[in-house]
């Protein structure tokens, strides 16, 4: 049997909210696999156990740069170490540089990018000259473009923590900002039913048939649950099958289409989304480093 450890209880505690004997539980039963344990947990607890699931370590800030006439718009991700650098001009200005520049040229990816001509240098160099002024390692973590099909809308959120393009087609200005806004507040992970990965679907329909196996039903009704909890968390995290955030009697797909608009494509990004950050103790450092100075 694996063995379970105390960073392994802690880091299903930091994914889930959960108990931390709760933790230790379903990581034994998962034989120390974290994935299986989460499900566990979820099959246990419901949705209390995947709440903290959305919460972000790493600072920075997302830029976003749209041309004059709304046709491309860029949008890109740049991390630094603390808050306080996140708020530095000289740190902002680098962002919106680099959002225009993906903009204008197009490039492949970061690497593409950091090869860039930026005041008189290439990205790369104005980067690394920057981490030495503000003391503070800076990263550009990713980016995307939109050519638009119809126009762009976009929204910057929470001090530039969130962020989000749109490709509206039909409808209005107005209308491409209130979906953005839509997008951030409600953070759907795929525009329809057809976008949902795969292997999400099934990791859902696993935990759903779980809870449901323990109901003691019979299993024409068990498929029933199934089948309804696995259509439930697709209008969930879809934009089409989301209730629209201006009018919640209506999905978002039902607005587009009394709207006559379509939207192609969209971007959201949270700030440090997926990064674990190291949580360091303070008090701890402070002693290590009297420790060391005897």
């Amino acid at each position: 049997m694996a063995e379970i450890t105390a960073s392994m209880v802690k880091e299903l505690r930091e994914k889930t909210d959960a108990p931390m004997m709760e933790c230790k539980k379903a990581l034994t039963e998962a034989g120390g696999d974290l994935q299986r344990a989460e499900e566990i947990l979820r099959v246990k607890l419901g949705n209390k156990a995947s709440k903290a699931a959305s919460r972000v370590a790493a600072e920075g800030v997302v830029g976003i740069h749209v041309t004059a006439d709304a046709t491309t718009g860029a949008m890109i991700e740049v991390n630094c170490e603390t808050d306080f650098v996140a708020k530095n001009d000289d740190f902002l200005a680098f962002t919106a540089a680099l959002a225009r520049l993906v903009a204008e040229q197009d490039p492949a990816d970061v690497a593409g990018l950091s090869t860039l001509a930026l005041e008189g240098n290439r990205v790369e160099q104005v980067r690394t000259a920057l981490i030495g002024k503000i003391g503070e390692n800076v990263s550009i973590r990713r980016f995307n473009r939109i050519q638009a099909a119809g126009r762009i809308g976009s929204y910057l959120h929470g001090g530039a923590r969130i962020g989000v393009l749109v490709d509206l087609s039909g409808g209005d200005e107005a209308l491409a900002k209130d979906l953005a806004m839509h997008i951030a507040a409600h953070k759907p992970i795929a525009l329809g039913r057809d976008d949902v990965p795969a292997d999400l679907i099934a990791r859902e329909r696993s935990i759903a048939e779980q809870k449901a196996a323990e109901s003691g039903k019979a299993p024409e009704i068990v498929s029933k649950m199934v089948e309804g909890t696995v259509q439930k968390y697709l209008k969930e995290v879809t934009l089409l099958g989301q209730p629209f955030v201006k009018d919640d009697k209506q999905t978002v797909e039902q607005v587009l289409k009394a709207r006559q608009a379509k939207v192609s494509v969209f971007h959201l990004y949270v700030v440090g989304e997926g990064i674990e950050k190291k949580q360091s103790d303070f008090a701890a450092e402070v002693a290590a480093q009297v420790s060391a100075a005897r």
